[in-house]
């Protein structure tokens, strides 16, 4: 009997023993935390929107390598953002409980180290950018890192509910580095996908903001539903798809893009019109979340059908 109990607790220690983190899982732990301060799950939507616009400017195909070093400096430029937002919202976040859990609020990561991780991701990328592509894409990798940094986090999201309307064109930058990646920079075309993704922002992050007003209520940011109530909220998410979806026109009537696109800008902005009428209409934190998750799988269909037009 004895010597059975000291086989099981043998066992029992080998088992404990086994569980304790090794200094693999130690490593992976950390470069989970800088990954995370990067958002990288942002930054799969922006990468798209860059791609898909290279293809927009350059129907012929712009080379494979050009899109893979253009993809890498995108990465790193909005996680060099990313990683700069959470040190500068590290004290908002701690109150929030959406991100209560990030690195640098709960002591995974310093904010030192936090903030060296954005700002050197930042300086690589610009320098990635400007050796492997071009000067004029790695200056707009650029326009974007500081518009979120500056324009939205550091100045308007703080003072004004129209921070995400006026900060959200540095969102709407990744398209035209794309178009610049692709032909070296700018026209007047490279505008609608920038546009596009600007009046596509505030009905987007409006959604989202209903469900989590609480907490922006006790950071003391003032978002839209904060400031404005719900139903205000909800009437600025109507009016701006609306606009958004006029907006989505315009590459079809100025000659950019084809019928393919036509047809996909209306059907995916009559779907998207639906569920902000219906979010009007019966307001529920369950239509929110069907309107917030529709308008990201919008955007991503939305410059899907523009490439496959451009190249078709």
């Amino acid at each position: 009997m004895i010597d059975r109990l000291e086989v099981r607790g043998a066992h029992m220690r080998s088992a404990v023993e086994t569980a304790q983190p090794t200094p693999l899982h130690d490593v992976l732990s950390v470069a989970r935390d800088y990954i995370t301060l990067t958002k990288p799950r942002i930054i799969s939507l922006l990468l798209l929107t860059t791609v898909t616009t290279m293809f927009v400017a350059d129907p012929s195909g712009p080379p494979l390598s050009t899109i893979l070093w253009t993809m890498l400096g995108g990465y790193l430029a909005a996680g060099g953002a990313g990683a700069i937002n959470h040190f500068v919202d590290r004290e908002s976040d701690a109150r929030m409980a959406r991100t209560s859990a990030r690195p640098l609020v709960n002591g995974r990561i310093s904010p030192a180290h936090g903030l060296i991780f954005g700002i050197t991701l930042g300086v690589a990328a610009f320098i990635q950018l400007w050796i492997t592509v071009n000067l004029p894409a790695a200056a707009l990798a650029m326009v974007g890192l500081f518009g979120y940094v500056f324009l939205y986090t550091i100045w308007l999201k703080p003072i004004t509910p129209q921070n995400i309307v006026i900060g959200g064109s540095a969102g709407a930058v990744p398209p035209l580095v794309g178009w610049a990646a692709a032909t070296g920079g700018l026209t007047v075309e490279a505008l609608w996908p920038f546009l596009i993704i600007f009046f596509w922002t505030p009905p987007h992050f409006w959604a989202l903001s209903l469900m989590i007003k609480e907490d922006y209520e006790r950071t003391g940011v003032p978002m839209l539903p904060v400031v404005k109530g719900e139903a205000e909220t909800r009437r600025q998410i109507l009016i701006y798809t609306f606009i958004m979806f006029a907006v989505t026109l315009g590459p079809f009537f100025t000659g950019l893009l084809g019928l393919i696109y036509l047809i996909s800008a209306v059907v995916l902005g009559a779907i998207f019109i639906a569920f902000s009428l219906q979010l009007f209409r019966h307001p529920a934190k369950p239509q929110n979340l069907r309107t917030y998750l529709y308008s990201l799988a919008y955007l991503a269909l939305l410059f899907v059908a523009m490439a496959v037009d451009a190249v078709a």
